[in-house]
């Protein structure tokens, strides 16, 4: 069946909810259902039966099935990674444990750094060596391998990652060492940093590729068990998994590269809001995706996520390229609480899905984000959620009282403010991050706000930091699935070549390029995407040499030449003045890594415009008093799905969706624009 042709699903889980987007001629339904984070794919089989139900839908009418997830990532951040063994060159057993020079807190003299992914007692040594340049310095002894292996299978370990130096120069000894683990009757994964990641840097490289050997029976049983079960319910569609770098693979390629989905559902909402934002003719858009558990935020710049080879995952530095998402613990469930001190804290412990805040009425008692909003009037407790939870307005504020206010010296209201400010602060602080820390100016950009509870914050923070202008989805509580059924299948290929740039002749590049060229082309192939649907984009990692870190600049099109190659150094040198204000032609250069992206090119959905009869006035529902940094006003309380496109209205205003709702503040101005997304001028920008 042709995705085209029948019924497509993104499938999005967070922390607290499970969200369900579909699309069917052309008309989008939304579900969300409760995560269930024992099992993840209950709440995703949960949601699909009743996502069916709502959208009238038989599963069979499937034609494509993506999804978002976070078990890559909690086994990380948990620590519930697979039993796993790490086999490195002879002298080279305690990378894991060496790591880098940075101290986790350089004035704390007893902090630690975090605990190795393998335990020193499951790495091992084999005698080899090359050199810098890929030649054998020291042949592979085979037959300590093959006693190496011996003692591995008596183990019992689930996985094997193999992590030989300069193996992204020349993996024979990796592949040789994979055989004779085979031959030798090894029962595990096995992972070769060849494979996962072939450049340089010892740690990083040994890191990563230790984390997918150790992420792999993780992911393997999760997605199988979800794909079994998805099947049993007749959907006949291939699934497909989001990755960290905003691209789509198949649920087998996922479970061979597991590190690869770190931050598979936070790339999907940046892929949306980038999406959201072009089609209102916003290129260059700061995302904000404020969920129950956590705030992630990202930076667009032209229509292109910003990638990174450098992202941190809890405590372990992942050297794939990921959309650069910077994330606090400030999400709708974040637990405010006073500390010894007598301040005032939010976060970063959530109430999540179970019990969740006191408001969502399943047995919370701590005061959370959402309650705050929900005591200043920003959330209706008769409309809360589409009315599908019993909200008990006593309950929160006793609460407020009882644990904040009581404390602080403040009434509930005001202690619910505090929460607000506080909250806002530390997401704030992550805007700039990826902002102004990146040399970015935010008044240049749009923030395009979505999750359940980004929108309740994100015009506030846009004044704060005088963004002019906040886009916010008509999916915004959504946004992440639907970024799911918009995003291309990607693969990224890449391989070290760490010369100075005078020895690198354009023959060399051009093998380079052709091999990862075929290797993206047969993959591509092997997904059945059309000709006229693949795309190749590549870049060059560059440096001047001595320095520690490089730059990434794009390849021209055509032929590799000499030209070719002056071009990429010069788009290095601006884009080193560009990021740290000077440049320095007369410098040595370093080629470091070459990169090329397989891109496969999707049927992007096209979606039912949104009603235009009516008027304003008919979507308001009532005035209330809502407050706005302490003082109490009465606003207008506008129903969404009833205001006609090209509407407009001042603020102060709370627009109530299905699954979001939007406080525009007073002096702000808000218009719908033909895609149905609420676009708020907040009077900022330059």
């Amino acid at each position: 069946m042709n995705p085209a042709d029948g019924t497509r699903v993104g499938v999005d889980v967070g922390g607290t909810f499970t969200d369900i987007v579909t699309v069917h001629d052309d008309r989008v339904n939304v579900t969300k259902t409760p995560s269930t984070p024992d099992a993840p794919e209950t709440g995703v089989v949960n949601g699909l039966e009743k996502s069916a139900d709502d959208a009238g839908f038989e599963f069979g009418d499937v034609a494509f099935l993506s999804h978002g997830t976070t078990v890559a990532t909690n086994a990380v951040l948990e620590g519930t990674w697979a039993d796993t063994t790490l086999v490195t060159t002879e002298g080279f057993r305690d990378v894991l444990e060496i790591a880098r020079q940075n101290r986790p807190d350089i004035y704390d003299f007893d902090a630690e750094k975090p605990a190795p992914i393998v335990p020193r007692d499951r790495r091992f040594e084999v005698p080899e060596r090359l050199d810098e340049r890929g030649n054998v310095l020291r042949d592979l002894d085979e037959d300590a391998v093959r006693e190496l292996a011996a003692d591995v299978a008596d183990s019992g370990a689930e996985s094997v990652a193999v992590s030989l130096l300069f193996a992204f120069e020349n993996d024979d000894h990796e592949r040789r060492v994979a055989e004779l683990f085979r031959e030798e009757g090894v029962d595990a994964s096995l992972s070769l940093s060849s494979d996962v990641l072939p450049e340089i840097r010892e740690y990083e490289r040994t890191l990563t590729t230790s984390l997918n050997a150790s992420l792999k029976p993780v992911m393997d049983r999760y997605i199988g068990s979800l794909d079994e079960r998805v099947r049993e319910r007749g959907v006949g569609a291939e699934l497909k998994i989001m990755q960290s770098n905003g691209g789509l693979i198949t649920a087998e390629a996922a479970r061979g590269r597991p590190v690869n989905t770190l931050l598979s559902g936070p790339a999907a909402g940046v892929q949306g809001a980038t999406f959201v934002a072009q089609r209102s003719g916003v290129e260059d858009v700061i995302t904000m995706d404020m969920g129950g558990t956590s705030c992630d935020v990202s930076l667009v710049e032209g229509g292109d996520p910003l990638i990174s080879t450098d992202v941190t995952v809890g405590d372990y530095a992942v050297g794939v390229p990921m959309i650069d998402i910077h994330t606090v613990g400030s999400g709708g469930g974040s637990i405010a609480w006073v500390d010894k001190g007598g301040a005032l804290r939010v976060g970063p412990r959530s109430a999540g899905a179970d019990p969740g805040p006191i408001s969502y009425g399943r047995g919370g008692t701590e005061p959370t984000t959402t309650d705050a909003h929900l005591l200043l009037g920003r959330l209706d407790p008769d409309r809360f959620l589409s009315g599908e939870l019993d909200v008990a307005v006593d309950d929160v504020r006793t609460a407020f009282e009882a644990k904040l206010g009581d404390e602080l010296g403040m009434s509930a209201a005001e202690a619910a403010q505090g929460v607000l400010d506080v909250a806002n602060a530390n997401m704030q602080r992550a805007l700039r991050v990826v902002s102004v820390e990146r040399g970015y100016d935010p008044r240049d950009f749009a923030l395009v706000a979505f999750g359940g509870a980004g929108p309740l914050h994100a015009c506030r923070l846009a004044d704060d930091l005088d963004i002019p202008k906040v886009v916010v989805p008509q999916t915004a509580g959504v946004l992440s699935a639907l970024g799911l059924l918009i995003s291309d299948v990607l693969y990224d290929y890449s391989v070290s070549r760490v010369r100075r740039i005078e020895e690198v002749s354009p023959r060399d590049v051009r093998d380079v390029f052709a091999d990862l060229h075929d290797s993206g082309a047969q993959r591509l192939a092997d997904e059945e995407v059309p000709e006229d649907a693949r795309f190749y984009e590549r870049t060059a990692d560059l440096r001047y040499a001595g320095q520690s870190f490089e730059i990434s600049v794009p390849v021209p099109d055509g032929e590799i030449d000499e030209h070719a190659i002056d071009t990429v150094v010069e788009r290095f040198h601006e884009r080193h003045e560009q990021r740290y204000g000077h440049a320095d032609r007369n410098e040595p250069v370093e080629l470091v890594t070459l990169r090329l992206r397989a891109r496969g090119g999707v049927d992007t959905p096209a979606l039912e415009p949104p009603a235009s009869e009516g008027s304003v006035e008919d979507a308001v529902r009532e005035e209330r008093a809502v407050t706005y940094g302490g003082d109490a006003r009465e606003t207008r309380i506008y129903d969404r799905a009833e205001l006609p496109a090209d509407a407009s209205f001042d603020g102060p205003a709370v627009v109530e969706g299905a699954e979001s709702t939007v406080v525009v503040h007073p002096g702000q101005t808000a218009d719908v624009d033909e895609h149905g997304n609420l676009v708020v001028d907040t009077g900022g920008g330059r």
